[in-house]
């Protein structure tokens, strides 16, 4: 018994151009909007960067909350309490 192939058939190229192009244009059209109703796509790129970063941070002061924890023996939600941090559940 053969199992089925999980390789997509192939796409031609020129099929593939077209679509991309087409997702080009649309997300061109999308970004027209956002500009008309106000918004700057530099800001908005400044916004992602930023959201970025400070996930970087909580990620770490998570880590490092999971280490102390360690360290002591008790829950991380132990020390979130301890030090007045809210949970996000």
């Amino acid at each position: 018994v053969q199992k089925p192939s999980m390789v997509k058939s192939p796409v031609c190229p020129e099929v593939e151009v077209q679509e991309l192009k087409k997702t080009l244009d649309r997300l061109d059209s999308e970004i027209a909007l956002l500009e008309k109703e106000g918004f700057v796509v530099q800001e908005l790129d400044r916004h992602i960067d930023l959201l970025h970063e400070y996930n970087d941070i909580k990620d770490i002061g998570q880590t490092l909350l999971g280490k102390l924890a360690g360290l002591r023996g008790v829950t991380t939600r132990d020390l979130y309490s301890h030090f007045g941090l809210e949970l996000d559940d």
